[in-house]
């Protein structure tokens, strides 16, 4: 394994000392500023809390981004014996396998621009939005039980993704282990009528162009120049997924007192993997990862019609690839398998990893790090060294710095669009509350946090993307 040098003032330690019940140190990945911002919250006393959990082991770790969430931190990543550690679904997160993909095309953006208000308006209603807002797939029981079971494999045969967009897609778009009768009734109605749609929250289409190229040489590998347009999505598993979380949250709590399990925090609920409970929870999280890659692809064969009305076949939009975060996965290290789960964090491995596709072997598996809305986002490659750094994780977004209810507070959102319009950037989104929350000022500051990446060796920087138009939940 490489070995890298980390700037000792990008490293928070805290070692088993810090809090009674510890199995393992805590480490958080953060400059000056974003520390500063990082001790408001309760982020590092829940990363405590999950350093107690039984089978974890090596470190449990904080990417820069990192921010209070709902038992584990967001941007937290931990990894437990697969043979007597537990898993938690509050280590995944409500939002199960919420990710980006990021789509490029050939366009320049000088062809784009003059039709630029048109088609984020055609985007937008090609492609639903808002909180329980029903796509155009309809799916019949045994039709979503395939989505389940075989994610976008199924899309495959349906004609809604290519074999080429598969091999660019983490895990294939499906994982193994989904296990469709383990999904409640009530949670497949959830999502039934939400496969292809984007939901509220901080979830976006993003009309994009690149900014700026820093590693040529990984750009060209992966399609990628100035000037160019490209579009990012960011969504996840919807009302089926949350509904999956609280499920299996309200039976762990019920089953840890069975496996003698103690904990500093409830919301850490969990049971030991090998257990039937968390095998069930495994099963169904592996469904709603599978459904929500599904959900991207169905969005991605939306766009891709959106474009091809505009620009006919100048408008093709190739995958670049599609990273999740919110989920735990099996993976080997050090000879050991491991339950890696990672909340608010996205795996970065590196070449020599099996699971980095074949076209992308020579540079790492490419890394997506959105910003706020109006703010840039980064393409980054994984690193081979990450693997002793973190688990091969890093940071997946910007990051909260401040609750919805304050950012609503600062500014109203008709303000907020007047900005974002007055730098360009043409927004979509119908209620102006949803933009006042997920204003860039609600956000700490991506470059920063990207910086932070790079320089710890987490990722590496290859470009710089900016927004020219907003499709928001």
């Amino acid at each position: 394994m490489c070995k890298v040098t980390i700037p000792v003032e990008l490293v928070h330690d805290f070692p088993v000392s810090t809090q009674p019940g510890m199995r393992v140190p805590a480490r958080c990945y953060a400059d000056a500023e974003l520390w500063r911002q990082i001790e408001t919250d309760r982020s590092m006393q829940q990363l405590l809390n999950v350093a107690t959990l039984p089978g974890v082991v090596g470190r449990v770790y904080a990417m820069p981004d990192v921010h209070e969430g709902y038992g584990f931190p967001v941007g937290g990543v931990a990894a437990m014996r697969a043979s007597d550690g537990v898993i938690s679904p509050g280590g995944v997160g409500y939002d199960i396998n919420c990710g980006v993909r990021l789509l490029v095309t050939d366009l320049p953006v000088a062809r784009v621009r003059p039709k630029l208000e048109g088609l984020v308006h055609e985007l937008s209603r090609s492609v639903p939005s808002g909180a329980g807002h029903g796509g155009r797939l309809s799916l019949d029981d045994t039709e979503l039980d395939r989505v389940l079971t075989e994610g976008c494999r199924y899309l495959v045969e349906r004609g809604f993704a290519t074999p080429e967009d598969l091999e660019v897609t983490e895990a294939a778009g499906s994982l193994p282990g989904a296990v469709a009768t383990e999904v409640s009734r009530r949670a497949k109605d959830r999502g039934r009528g939400q496969l292809g749609t984007i939901g509220s929250g901080n979830h976006f289409l993003e009309v994009q162009i690149v900014d700026t190229v820093v590693d040529p040489e990984a750009a060209g590998i992966l399609g990628l120049r100035e000037g160019q347009v490209t579009l990012l999505i960011h969504t996840g598993s919807r009302g089926l997924g949350h509904q999956v979380c609280t499920d299996y949250v309200r039976l762990m709590d019920e089953v840890m007192p069975r496996y003698g399990i103690e904990l500093p925090d409830r919301e850490l609920a969990c049971a030991p993997l090998a257990s039937p409970e968390g095998q069930r929870y495994f099963g169904a999280m592996c469904a709603a990862a599978n459904f929500a890659w599904s959900n991207r692809q169905v969005i991605t064969h939306r766009v891709r019609e959106v474009f091809q009305r505009f620009f006919s076949d100048e408008g093709r939009l190739r995958l670049v690839y599609d990273v999740a975060h919110n989920i735990a996965k099996l993976e080997e290290y050090g000879g050991e398998r491991l339950c890696v789960h990672r909340k608010g964090a996205t795996r970065a491995f590196g070449p020599a990893h099996p699971e980095t596709p074949a076209r992308y072997r020579a540079i790492g598996q490419p890394v997506l790090i959105p910003g706020s809305m109006g703010t840039a986002s980064y393409v980054l490659v994984g690193s081979d060294a990450n693997a002793g750094l973190s688990f091969g994780s890093t940071c997946h977004g910007a990051g909260r710095r401040m609750s919805r209810h304050a950012a609503k507070r600062v500014k109203p959102g008709h303000e907020v669009r007047r900005e974002l319009e007055a730098q360009g950037i043409v927004v979509s989104c119908a209620s102006s509350g949803e933009l006042a929350e997920e204003a860039p000022y609600a956000y700490k500051d991506v470059e920063r946090v990207v910086d932070v990446v790079h320089r710890a060796g987490l990722a590496r920087r290859v470009a710089r993307l900016c927004p020219l138009g907003v499709v928001k939940g």
